[in-house]
């Protein structure tokens, strides 16, 4: 498809998979259902901490929000609007930095893992980092 821009448009397809991965937990969480942890021990240890929601709200839910907003944003760009691609950088570093935050929790004060959280903060990191490697290339200047 001409005028669509490649990073943006894999970020995009990357911000469905972290949409993706917050909607399931975040319907776990409302049904109360157990998430199943096949690579890690520890989900339910995670999920059931005082940090897995604010408000009633699972960060989840949160995560969700954000990832359908990143995909808005990296769609928007791919079509050639350079401001909705500097607006997702920012919200990939904040993803980014909240996610890190989120794995310090896991690793250091929960004392477990969550697979699924962990594949949430791989998406964020990954957005950010899609958003770094367009600066570097100078892909954003394709969209003048």
């Amino acid at each position: 498809m001409p005028g669509l821009r490649k990073l943006p448009l894999a970020a995009g397809i990357v911000a469905l998979v972290g949409l993706a991965d917050s909607v399931y937990l975040s319907v776990k969480h409302f049904t109360a259902e157990p998430v199943p942890c096949s690579l890690v021990e520890g989900c339910e240890k995670v999920l059931s901490s005082p940090y897995a929601e604010v408000a009633g709200v699972p960060i989840a839910a949160a995560g969700a929000l954000a990832y359908f907003t990143a995909f808005s944003l990296a769609v928007l760009a791919a079509y050639g609007d350079e401001r909705m691609w500097k607006l997702f950088g920012g919200l990939a570093t904040l993803m980014a930095g909240f996610s890190l935050w989120l794995i310090y929790l896991q690793a250091f004060v929960i004392g477990a893992f969550c697979q699924f959280c962990l594949i949430s903060a791989a998406t964020s990191l990954t957005l950010f980092g899609i958003f770094i490697a367009a600066a570097l290339t100078r892909e954003k200047t394709s969209f003048e």
